[in-house]
């Protein structure tokens, strides 16, 4: 499948619904990619789970502190009134349920809002990380992923195969085809390509997609 949203386009989408001021938590590697993508008048406050809240852009390269770092181990910026704080007060505040929104990305997602996004079957070494903090932490958990595997096999999924990250903790779903919300234990779809029929979508879906009024057209810019 060629006609798909690339990485960045993802993000954009993603990043349109985050609330001016929020509290936001982005999931290592592909989530962080949100960041760049606030929508003007804006400002959300993003937390690392290493201990800094209010960071800004990536600096430019060359002009990297390597103290200040997210959890990724990325180079970041500093926005007016940034905190720093122990890697404990940052749990603390995940746990607390102090964080608005948190965007992880995937291996799976089932339709009753099962997460598997850190081990694929018995491969490699277990490192769930804080994931599993953050999605029972967060008071809304989004994923953002490609509709399909490399392999070109679901992603939205019945039931997840691999080991759960969380239990029915995600609400919506940001992909390379669509946006799907999770209610009431099924898929529903809210916005596709408009060059992607129903039935395309469907077959390249491991769950039923519900429909829910009419289902909107994701557009997003083509240039970022």
């Amino acid at each position: 499948m060629t006609d798909k949203l690339s990485n960045e386009q993802i993000a954009w989408r993603a990043a349109q619904d985050i609330e001016d001021g929020a509290y936001v938590n982005l999931g290592i590697g592909f989530p962080e990619m949100v960041a760049k993508f606030a929508p003007e008048g804006r400002t959300p406050i993003y937390h690392t789970e290493n201990g800094v809240l209010g960071f800004g852009q990536a600096p430019a390269p060359g002009d990297e502190d390597w103290d200040l770092i997210n959890a990724g181990k990325k180079a970041i910026t500093l926005n007016p009134g940034a905190a720093f704080f122990h890697h404990a007060d940052s749990f603390a505040m995940v746990r607390g349920g102090h964080l608005d929104v948190a965007i992880l990305g995937a291996y799976q997602v089932a339709q009753n809002g099962d997460l598997a996004n850190w081990r694929v079957g018995s491969k490699g070494v277990p490192a769930v990380g804080g994931a599993m903090d953050l999605v029972h932490g967060a008071g809304r958990v989004a994923v953002i992923t490609d509709h399909v595997t490399k392999k070109g096999e679901p992603k939205l999924v019945e039931t997840c195969s691999f080991p759960l990250t969380g239990v029915g903790c995600v609400t919506r779903v940001y992909t390379s085809l669509a946006v799907v919300d999770i209610e009431d234990g099924h898929f529903v779809l809210r916005e596709k390509l408009p060059s992607l029929s129903m039935d395309a979508l469907q077959a390249v879906t491991g769950a039923e997609l519900h429909l829910d009024g009419d289902v909107k057209d994701l557009i997003v810019p083509e240039d970022l």
